[in-house]
């Protein structure tokens, strides 16, 4: 089922507009996680129902990074967390999440290991702040399926210190655009 079917050009547009929005956005703030929680608030979905649904049989490991985290002192651990991030039974995006454990505190750790709360929600704490990578647009025009890959992000997560300490490729998907 498309959302809704675009195909007049007046609406089409407004899509355009919608996207591009929702990108600014996520570009122009500090936590992805809050700005999805405001996004299904405003589509009538409750803030809370925004959970991480872990994807356990696609591990990535983490090669080079993109863009960050730098600064890795010598033998320190990369845990990787991919996740489809939910509002209600839509899968809005897909967050894989590349972090340096010894650089968050042990409950922080357990809550990333043990629960489907959202990285960003976690990591409130540390007040961080997002240095953006790229934004990849994947979305060409014409019908929007709820699957379909809008656009990708890299960013890279700092703490309120400076410290980086993950760095997170997201891709936003076609339902985060629907309400209810």
């Amino acid at each position: 089922m498309s959302i809704p079917p675009h195909r007049s050009p007046e609406s089409e547009s407004a899509l355009r507009v919608t996207i591009a929005a929702l990108a600014d956005r996520l570009l122009s703030g500090r936590s992805a996680t809050a700005i999805l929680e405001a996004w299904c608030l405003e589509r009538g979905h409750a803030a809370s129902a925004l959970v991480a649904r872990r994807i356990t049989d696609e591990i990535a490991p983490w090669g080079e990074p993109q863009s960050g985290p730098s600064v890795l002192t010598p033998g320190e651990a990369v845990h990787h967390r991919r996740v489809r991030l939910c509002c209600g039974a839509q899968t809005l995006s897909l967050a894989d999440n590349w972090y340096l454990p010894a650089r968050l505190t042990p409950a922080m750790n357990h809550l990333l290991d043990t629960t489907d709360l959202p990285f960003g929600r976690v990591v409130h704490p540390l007040a961080p702040r997002r240095r953006n990578g790229a934004l990849h647009m994947m979305w060409r025009g014409g019908a929007v399926e709820p699957g379909d890959a809008l656009f990708a992000i890299q960013a890279v997560l700092i703490a309120a210190d400076g410290v980086a300490f993950c760095e997170v490729h997201e891709t936003y998907l076609g339902a985060v655009l629907t309400g209810r």
